[in-house]
């Protein structure tokens, strides 16, 4: 029988941790701050301690000085805390304290506590992890050891490509990141599409090239072969059209084998002939069924909404004067928050779209079948010092036909400079989104399900017309966020 007493131990090493008489190392971290430990538990509990005290020359008082300028204090605290007592209170921390957590075991090469973290954050912050996607991927590929979390996100991008392709700093994406990409066999591009993002981004790494093809030398292409020699054996060849092999692969197909050209060019003219070079499958694609009647809800993203207003909320993004059909509507709807599963508390609403560009929030109203929505294509910015009007001659408010509402309302930006509020951080608990006064979400109570704060006043006139009948404040039954988020075409 062995009786084990590890709450009593982990006691004691905290108690440890705290006593200030025989520390032997001294840890500087972000802002000047210092932490006292000791030098055998740190080698003990952490390869990357251990490594570095081996390598610091004590002073004459026999302690050892580290310096960590790129962790802070608050997150050295827990890591301490961690490797003295095993402890790690996840208990009311924001999830970006959980994310930062775990680079930094993974930094101190504690593994069991990098692991840990991941796997939490996989199985209970996902929609964390997907609204702050482009911090999480770029993280992720720079460290190199989170491959539960690179799954997580390959996976997601296999299916949403564009947020990762068509994000502006596409360009300084690991090549480590491209490469996996490139290997998915389910990655929803067509094979032409690849081709071109991969010379934009193998050219993005030459900033010598010049700007112009018909000027490139032989060198300028040998430089641009050898930055995509890891990514080129993985594009699909034999699956791109013919006619986009003579206009997008003959400019360039110096930078290809001869071989690889050759067999091109043979297998449209005599497809039946065996080719030398290696021929991949083709990538899968997902079959997107369309929904059998207009008020379908969208599944599994939306629980409000239905495929018909995402239709009329994308035409009046695009200013079109009739509603895209349902087969040619240019925009998905990404879930990035909703109420009913992440809180409805108006801080989680800064803590989850903070950073994000281009977003439609829907509000279901309590008590009634009301809809009520608005389009900011601004970024919404949760670190304002004081309050902040937002412009931009773009955004929107409306409200959804739904039961007994026959029509919807549109209303569009009359003031621009007056078009988004930014809160203040120190009002964040109270305060949600602001489209004008044409349409916000405010809760005294930090809920919005709790009273009727909520509201739609246009007296101000920051939007062309009202999208409520009656100005009385309203509390809400659900609300989400989506990204709007492009096509590829």
């Amino acid at each position: 029988m062995t009786l084990k007493f590890f709450d009593k131990l982990s006691q004691n090493f905290i108690e440890l941790l705290n006593d200030k008489d025989d520390y032997n190392v001294i840890i500087i971290v972000e802002n000047e701050k210092s932490f006292t430990a000791h030098s055998n538990v740190l080698k003990c509990r952490s390869i990357s301690f251990r490594k570095e005290l081996e390598n610091v020359t004590p002073n004459e008082n026999n302690i050892k000085k580290i310096n960590k300028p790129n962790i802070s204090d608050k997150i050295f605290e827990k890591i301490l805390k961690y490797i003295y007592g095993g402890i790690i209170d996840l208990e009311n921390v924001e999830t970006r304290i959980i994310f930062d957590l775990m680079k930094a075991a993974n930094e101190f090469e504690i593994e069991e506590l990098s692991k840990k973290l991941e796997n939490h954050l996989i199985e209970t912050k996902s929609s964390w992890l997907k609204s702050h996607f482009s911090l999480v991927y770029r993280s992720i590929f720079s460290e190199n050891n989170f491959k539960d979390l690179e799954k997580f996100c390959n996976d997601i991008i296999a299916k949403y490509p564009n947020l990762i392709f068509d994000a502006e700093d596409f360009t300084s994406l690991q090549e480590s990141a491209l490469i996996s990409l490139l290997k998915r066999d389910d990655l929803q591009l067509e094979e032409i599409k690849v081709w071109e993002y991969i010379i934009k981004w193998g050219i993005a790494q030459n900033s010598t090239l010049p700007a112009e093809l018909e000027e490139w030398t032989k060198e300028n292409f040998t430089s641009l072969k050898i930055t995509l020699q890891q990514c080129l054996p993985l594009i699909r060849y034999f699956h791109i059209p013919g006619t986009d092999v003579l206009k997008k692969l003959k400019p360039y197909k110096k930078i290809l084998d001869k071989q690889l050209w050759g067999d091109l060019n043979q297998r449209f003219m005599a497809p039946d002939e065996p080719v030398k070079s290696i021929i991949l499958p083709p990538r899968t694609t997902l079959v997107q069924e369309l929904p059998t009647r207009t008020t379908e809800l969208i599944k599994p993203s939306s629980t409000i909404i239905t495929y018909e207003h995402v239709a009329e909320i994308s035409s009046w993004i695009d200013r079109k004067s009739s509603t895209y059909s349902l087969t040619n509507t240019p925009y998905e709807f990404q879930l990035i928050l909703r109420g009913s599963i992440n809180g409805f508390t108006p801080q989680i609403f800064w803590d989850t779209c903070h950073g994000h560009v281009s977003t439609v929030v829907i509000i279901k109203v309590k008590g009634t079948e009301e809809i009520l929505g608005g389009y900011n294509p601004l970024i919404w910015n949760g670190d304002h010092t004081t309050h902040k009007w937002e412009s931009t001659n773009d955004s929107f408010v409306f409200s959804l036909k739904n039961g007994n509402i026959q029509n919807s309302i549109l209303s569009r930006v009359k003031i621009p400079a007056n078009a988004i509020l930014g809160i203040c951080k120190s009002s964040q608990y109270i305060n949600g989104p602001y489209f004008g006064y044409g349409l916000f979400m405010v809760s005294n109570n930090s809920n919005f399900t709790l009273d009727n704060s909520c509201g739609c006043n246009n007296t101000s006139g920051h939007y062309e017309k009202p999208i409520r009948t009656t100005t009385s404040g309203f509390s809400i039954v659900d609300y989400e966020v989506f990204k709007v988020i492009k096509k590829i075409s």
